[in-house]
């Protein structure tokens, strides 16, 4: 249903990513929108791992509406806001994305619309019909 694409003539990824994901025919797709590490009843983890985790538990419940998991996602988008953190949030991607591993950028940004805040996270996923 998706294949990793790592063509010969361009440098292997940096990270566990895949510089490309080709995507059946037929495919239910779900673009589910950037996740903030924030539990429902508001509170916030201090650490960015505590972060990552939450922002991939809102991202699993947003993907389990449509009959979804989070070896579904085809692409992913994270945003960090400090350089540190890259690290922390690459360990808790790592270990919950399955093979082969999506497609994925990590971009350093000013911050959030809350200072504590640390790391946003946008996927998308696809599965066949």
């Amino acid at each position: 249903m998706r294949r990793a694409l790592s063509p010969a003539g361009i440098r292997a990824p940096f990270a566990r990513y895949s510089h490309g994901i080709e995507v059946g025919e037929n495919a239910r797709l779900v673009y589910a929108s950037g996740q903030l590490g924030v539990a429902p009843d508001e509170t916030v983890p201090d650490t960015i791992e505590g972060q990552s985790e939450r922002c991939f538990a809102n991202i699993k419940a947003i993907l389990a509406e449509a009959g979804m998991e989070l070896d579904d996602i085809v692409r992913i988008n994270a945003y960090v806001t400090r350089r540190e953190d890259m690290a922390g949030y690459m360990k808790v991607r790592d270990r919950l994305l399955a093979e082969p591993p999506p497609a994925s950028t990590l971009i350093m940004v000013a911050g959030f619309t809350r200072p504590e805040f640390l790391i946003e996270i946008e996927v998308v996923a696809a599965k066949a019909a």
